[in-house]
This record gives structure tokens, C-alpha cells and sequence, in this order.
């Protein structure tokens, strides 16, 4: 398997990281994703991506070409990935995220893929499919769920968003984004 420039800055990251990319190509932000999940692949560690399917599907060719073992991974609940509306369609309620649905769901598939003592590294697309909807305050909301989550867990969270998707006033978006982060990677 290759190794990607990307390891060295992923192996720095710490157990309760939540970052988050801004981008403006797929391919950009596809790197950064193949990245920081094959890393869920080596020993002792596992992946978990809650995405769309179009960069699911890519996410898997662009593994499956890297060597790993996909099929394998998902079996030992090593590689769980999810699509993101369907995700978010367990814990909403009128629009907005239900606290004790969210945890409910995140701990089910955070217990799953921590089996045996597993590090986890998550993706999850569901704030940016909630944005690009125009649901602001509530995916704010979700970011903050998301990050006590990261407080309590032992995890690594990687969120992205299409810079396309900041359509009223931009910059205020994009701060009210990244402040809900430990750590926002150049966009």
C-alpha cells in the first residue's frame, strides 16, 4: 500500500481532535477523506464515514485501488460507512437534531467500530447535506453535539463542507463553521 504525505500531519492529530475542511474541489477534499480514513485501516485503529453517496462510492474506489481490503474491513467493523441523510433521518426532529437520538445513534456506531479497543477516526458529511439545505442554526446545533460527543469519546472527527454551500454572507458562515472546531485546515 502507498503512503500518502497526508500521514505525517494525521499521525500528529490527538484521540479528541474535531477539525474541519472547507473546500472548493472534490478532488481537494477527496484526498484529504482517502487521507485520513485509510488510516482507520492499520492495526488497531478503525474508520467510520457518514457521507453522501456520490464521495462514499469514490471514498471506496480510491481505497480499494490504495490495496486495502474494503469488503474485510466492513465485515469486522473496521470500515463502517453510512449514508448521511439516512443517518440524520434517525435523530432529526422538525429539522432539528434530537440530543438523546444523536447520542443514541453515534454510540451505537462508535460502539461498534471501537470493538477490541480500537482507535477511531469518523467523517461525517451530515452537517454539510444539512447546510447546503439551508438548515444553519440546526447544523450549528449538530457541530455542538458533535464536539461533546468528541469530548467524552476517545475519537478523531473530520467534518467538510463545500465552500459553494456559503452562499449568505460567506465569512460570517464560514467563522460560525469553524469555530465549533479544534482545528479548521486551509481552504
Amino acid at each position: 500500500m502507498k503512503e500518502h504525505h497526508a500521514d505525517a500531519f494525521w499521525a500528529e492529530m490527538s484521540a479528541c481532535e474535531h477539525f474541519v475542511q472547507i473546500y472548493e474541489a472534490d478532488d481537494v477534499f477527496m484526498d484529504t477523506l482517502t487521507g485520513f480514513i485509510s488510516g482507520g485501516f492499520s492495526p488497531g485503529h478503525s474508520a467510520v464515514v457518514i457521507g453522501t453517496p456520490a464521495h462514499r462510492d469514490e471514498l471506496d474506489r480510491r481505497l480499494m485501488a490504495m490495496g486495502f481490503d474494503i469488503a474485510g474491513a466492513r465485515e469486522r467493523d473496521q470500515f463502517i460507512s453510512l449514508d448521511a441523510k439516512e443517518t440524520l433521518s434517525k435523530f432529526m426532529v422538525n429539522g432539528w437534531p434530537d440530543d438523546a437520538r444523536f447520542k443514541a445513534v453515534i454510540a451505537d456506531i462508535l460502539d461498534r467500530a471501537t470493538q477490541g479497543g480500537r482507535k477511531v477516526r469518523a467523517f461525517g458529511e451530515m452537517v454539510a447535506v444539512m447546510w447546503a439545505e439551508g438548515q444553519c442554526a440546526a447544523t450549528v446545533r449538530l457541530e455542538h453535539l458533535w464536539h461533546q460527543i468528541c469530548q467524552d469519546e476517545p475519537f478523531a472527527l473530520f467534518c467538510a463542507y463545500p465552500k459553494a454551500g456559503f452562499t449568505e454572507d460567506p465569512v460570517e458562515s464560514i467563522a460560525r463553521v469553524c469555530a465549533v472546531h479544534s482545528r479548521v485546515l486551509a481552504i
